[in-house]
């Protein structure tokens, strides 16, 4: 085996020995091995297949098919059942119903027809270009030094370069869009190529095969290590500046990445509410402060698999520290506006009767001088992976800068497949970008847009952010995990730090693992409180929704100073909600997108106690504080409501087991002191309940159904308002 300069050779020996009568786990387990390092391939790209004879199910016969990883499968996490399994003769007699180029994409629907068994997995789009090659097992990756040499002006030179260094024999292919068409160039290829160990195709990736599972791998790594020190070498000999140096020498950092999501999501979310993720990387920065950066920018990327989620092209921003964030938010507003008009331009001019809709001409990656790379998506997942696949292009950018040589290239493009193709194609230092008819032609493929329309609908909340305060326990808890299970990207905060992690873990298992979050805040401190407001917009890219179901019931020790219980009750209860409003307020206000508020209040705003006086006047002072809010930030279309909830017990850290024992025995209620805590509490929820007219107990549940409506669309024409739950407590009826 060749030394490996950067990758590592993860192939588990053991593993595979028991693997070696299974084919198909073994290509599971080289699959894995390929995406455990994403320097191979990019999340949910590439491709992986081997050919190999099971009995048919239907004769017995041994019989030769190929499993090929499923459309929209990862390697790194793909098992057995993600892999499309085809009889190989059937998929080769495929080869006589083509009718040519114009009509491959009919070629599809065919694939189903070819399932072994009862296989049923959906067959990729690339299907083809794994069967008609006559090896064994094949893998398709797009690693970025790969990509870098696929898309480089100089790329076909440049390859034969690399194969006398290493004494390889991999062939250049000029682009074609996946399909048919393309396996059939991929077959001719190896036909016109005997011996040949390896393709690269102009503008998109790499294929390599082996006569084994294992060959086929130690091919694929040893290949994509062998183009990362190639590149390498060329950029140490070139000795030149990333991007042609920095023309912004001074990054911002996270505080200016905080002040500025907020706005740069709602300018980016005026189709549809986005998620954001933030890239300050130190790969990130010194694109985005580079002198090159607005022309790479300008050109977009070449592979597909990138181009797919970060659009024809990133929107770039000049900026730079010095400049100022009022600077930064007006040239946002004129990039933006350009970038719309361009899109919608690109569109028109290469759209057909039957393309599909225009769909969002909002950048889907925005790269701005000082700050890095920002992305939007439907979800923190995608959002990231977008980020993520934009990163990768840098790298791919900065590798065919490197291959530079001085000098135009002689003739044409080699990623042109047709002469007259050849001016489609352009460059800048040495990088090829993809034409933008055939952009056009992946990112309004029909096909893509059949699996668009196949996507599960969204959630009632999905897109949205929320801020929950108080979640660690009780009402607070429950509306973190209801809010996650509807959509919501949750951010679960809480005075415990570690009861706040656990609702953020039950949140994800509502949902999913990247949209829940947690964070402490302590709501007598402003700065606490800014934090987790501060927290959410870097996860997340703002607020859109924020929950406060935090309180305390005062029982000081006996000699407490009165004012002292007031002052803390009222600061707790009152103030903190309208610190909380103001620090969220900057967030909502900058985005500029619906939003809502939802406080909690207590039946004992409206129901006079003695003894609780300081926590009951805090409550009448906060049903009357926020309709003052509603007031304040309906201008924004954000409502601002609360609910007014009888004494909940379950799970409520304002009643712990101590409080919940001289309530028993203030009552007279009979109960064992080896009862649980929440058989306890049971007991005097129980209690309360005889006193409403539903005579039944206020759950955390009850709760948070009341506030999820409010927090929804279905409440949108209701703001300043308190809804009751208390279980029907005739003495809190409003009048």
């Amino acid at each position: 085996m060749t030394p490996l300069s950067f990758l590592q050779d993860l192939w588990n020996e053991s593993e595979a020995a028991e693997l070696a009568s299974r084919p198909l786990d073994l290509l599971r387990h080289r699959s894995n091995r390929l995406g455990d390092d994403l320097r191979i391939t990019n999340f949910g790209g590439g491709n992986t297949s081997s050919k190999f004879e099971l009995p048919d199910p239907l004769t017995g016969t041994p019989t030769r098919v190929m499993a090929v990883k499923g459309s929209g499968g990862d390697l790194r996490s793909i098992g057995t059942s993600g892999f499309a399994v085809l009889y190989l003769d059937k998929l080769e007699r495929l080869i006589e119903r083509y009718r040519g180029e114009a009509h491959e994409d009919e070629m599809v629907a065919l694939y189903p027809f070819c399932a072994f068994g009862e296989n049923r997995v959906a067959t990729s789009i690339d299907t083809p270009l794994h069967s008609f090659l006559p090896f064994p097992h094949v893998d398709h990756l797009h690693p970025d030094w790969a990509i870098a040499l696929a898309a480089s002006a100089n790329g076909a030179a440049k390859l034969a370069e690399f194969n006398a260094r290493y004494g390889r024999r991999i062939v250049w292919v000029p682009w074609q869009r996946p399909g048919f068409e393309l396996a059939l160039m991929l077959r001719n290829a190896v036909s016109d190529h005997p011996g040949c160990d390896g393709i690269l195709l102009g503008g998109h990736g790499l294929f390599t095969w082996g006569q084994t599972q294992r060959d086929c791998y130690l091919n694929s790594i040893c290949t994509i290590d062998q183009m990362g020190q190639f590149v390498r070498a060329h950029a140490d000999a070139a000795g030149r500046p990333a991007f042609g140096g920095p023309v912004v020498t001074e990054s911002a950092g996270a505080d200016a990445a905080a002040a500025i999501l907020p706005y740069l999501r709602g300018v980016v979310s005026t189709n549809r509410r986005t998620i954001a993720h933030w890239d300050g990387s130190e790969d990130a920065l010194t694109f985005a402060n580079g002198a090159w950066a607005e022309d790479l920018c300008r050109l977009g990327t070449s592979c597909p698999d990138h181009f797919l989620r970060t659009r024809i092209c990133p929107m770039f921003v000049p900026w730079g520290p010095a400049d100022g964030l009022d600077e930064l938010r007006a040239r946002i507003d004129d990039r933006v506006a350009r970038y719309r008009d361009e899109y919608t331009a690109y569109y028109r001019a290469h759209a057909q009767h039957n393309s599909p809709a225009l769909r969002d001409t909002n950048p889907s990656v925005v790269v701005i001088g000082g700050l890095g790379v920002f992305g939007f998506a439907k979800d923190k997942r995608e959002a990231r992976i977008t980020t993520e696949f934009f990163v990768n292009a840098i790298h791919v950018m900065a590798g065919a800068n490197a291959l530079e040589d001085s000098g135009a290239p002689d003739g044409p493009l080699p990623q042109a497949r047709h002469p007259e193709q050849a001016k489609a194609f352009t460059s800048f230092r040495n990088y090829v970008a993809l034409p933008r008819s055939e952009a056009f032609r992946i990112e309004y493929w029909a096909l893509e847009e059949a699996k668009l329309q196949r996507a599960p609908a969204e959630k009632e909340l999905s897109r949205r952010v929320a801020l929950v305060i108080g979640a660690g326990s009780g009402i607070g808890r429950e509306v973190a995990v209801r809010l996650a299970s509807r959509g919501a990207h949750v951010v679960a905060t809480d005075l415990d730090a570690d009861a706040a992690r656990e609702a953020a873990a039950d949140a994800a298992k509502a949902s999913t693992t990247e949209s829940a979050a947690s964070g402490a805040v302590d709501l007598t401190s402003r700065a606490s409180i800014r934090a987790a407001v501060r927290a959410a917009v870097l996860q997340f890219g703002g607020i859109d929704i924020l929950v406060n179901t935090a309180a305390v019931y005062p029982t000081p020790p006996t000699g407490t100073p009165v004012e002292n219980v007031w002052a803390f009750a009222l600061q707790v209860n009152v103030t903190s909600n309208h610190v909380l409003a103001e620090e969220a307020g900057v967030v909502l206000e900058a985005q500029r997108l619906p939003g809502a508020i939802v406080l909690t209040s207590s039946a004992n705003a409206i129901v006079p106690k003695y003894g609780s006086e300081p926590y009951d006047v805090s409550k009448a002072a906060l049903n009357h504080l926020i309709r003052e809010l509603a007031l304040r930030f309906g201008p924004l279309g954000v409502r601002v409501n609360g609910i007014a909830p009888a004494t909940v017990v379950a799970g409520s850290a304002m009643f712990p087991r101590d409080r919940v024992i001289v309530s028993l025995e203030k009552y007279g209620i009979p109960f064992g002191h080896d009862d649980s805590t929440e058989a306890l509490r049971s007991k005097l929820a129980e209690f309360y309940a005889r006193r409403t007219i539903t005579r039944r107990p206020i759950l955390p549940a009850d709760c948070a159904n009341a506030i999820l409506w409010l927090a929804g669309d279905d409440s949108a024409k209701t703001t300043g308002h308190i809804i009751p739950v208390d279980g029907g407590l005739s003495e809190a009826f409003l009048r």
